[in-house]
């Protein structure tokens, strides 16, 4: 029992990692304050900008989440792609997808789109009937592809600012908008029930999705640090571009 449960606590840092941009070497962090404020000016000018007055916490998570990635998450999702193929992997993603419709729907209706919610309301009814309890997209077939809206959106879409650039281990990049908009999606997941009811069940569904979703993404985050002077900046301009862009949208 007692090793069953130190495998599942195991999962839990697997369960929690979010597809997309990770962290940063360490070595890749300049060496001093004025280093690191003349790449800031560097980027700086490419869109919008947000505080960071915890830099130092930051790439400090940064480099423990590349870390992870590099060495715990990137691997068993070469090994699980290898294992299953790329249409069972999209198949499984879909069903993720369908499954957090509610997250969607929501957001939608807090953020007055009614018509869109309507929308991702019968993707769901579509896609769960039709398209085999979402592994299947007819809905997107159908001329319905849907709206990622999430809690954060809705908050910066009624006139909230992102606050201040936070890393939190684990989850990666985030704000202080995005914090709460994250605490906010979890409580509409099924995803979340499911873990409250049975928490090793729920970190093993959780680690099985992150490590498919990871397997379809894998070179995405290389490709982003590879060619940057400080994947720090870099990663940390790009997340406040795109929830930027997501919220205007």
């Amino acid at each position: 029992m007692k090793i069953r449960r130190l495998a599942v606590w195991g999962l839990l840092a697997v369960m929690l990692m979010v597809g997309g941009v990770r962290g940063v070497p360490a070595a890749a962090a300049p060496a001093d304050g004025a280093a690191t404020n003349a790449l800031n000016d560097e980027y700086a000018d490419t869109g919008p900008t947000i505080v960071d007055p915890l830099e130092g916490f930051n790439r400090a998570m940064f480099t423990f989440n590349d870390r992870l990635y590099f060495w715990v998450l990137k691997p068993a999702a070469q090994g699980y792609s290898l294992a299953v193929p790329e249409p069972a992997r999209i198949g499984i993603r879909n069903f993720f997808h369908n499954l957090l419709a509610p997250v969607r729907i929501v957001n939608c209706l807090l953020q007055g789109r009614i018509g869109d919610g309507g929308e991702e309301f019968c993707r769901l009814l579509l896609n769960s009937t039709v398209g085999c309890g979402g592994l299947m997209d007819p809905a997107s077939y159908d001329g319905m592809a849907g709206y990622d809206e999430d809690f954060d959106q809705t908050l910066g879409v009624h006139g909230l600012g992102q606050g201040a650039y936070i890393v939190w281990p684990v989850f990666g990049p985030c704000s202080a908008r995005g914090t709460v908009g994250l605490a906010g999606d979890m409580a509409l997941s099924p995803l979340t029930w499911v873990f409250w009811n049975d928490y090793e069940t729920g970190m093993a569904v959780k680690a099985g999705q992150t490590i498919n979703e990871t397997s379809l993404v894998i070179g995405d985050y290389e490709d982003l640090i590879r060619a940057v002077i400080d994947p720090y900046v870099a990663v940390r301009d790009a997340y406040v571009q795109r929830r930027q862009t997501l919220v205007e949208q």
